[in-house]
């Protein structure tokens, strides 16, 4: 069973993040958490694990299509050049 914690939310809408979890979770005065809003409340999460779960996430979807990190960073540079072309027109990528 998991073990609650209580926090007072301060005037500001401040609230303490207790000391055991800030250890466990590698958070640090200055760091970043974030907020995410779930059917049971507020989930607080380092920003540091969101992003690996977002770049698993990616990795996963990349690996359903077949596709490697190294064609689809290929595939952006495509577009770019294409979009930098429609709006500059040809001469714009060859000045730079």
């Amino acid at each position: 069973m998991q073990q609650v914690r209580l926090a007072m939310v301060q005037k500001k809408g401040q609230v303490t993040i207790p000391i055991e979890l800030r250890r466990k979770l590698g958070i640090e005065e200055g760091g970043v958490v974030a907020f995410v809003e779930t059917e049971d409340g507020v989930l607080i999460s380092p920003r540091q694990v969101l992003t690996m779960q977002a770049l698993d996430r990616i990795g996963e979807v990349l690996k359903e299509r077949g596709l490697s990190l190294e064609e689809l960073i290929e595939s952006g540079r495509e577009i770019r050049a294409h979009i930098v072309e429609e709006e500059y027109g040809p001469e714009a990528e060859s000045e730079r």
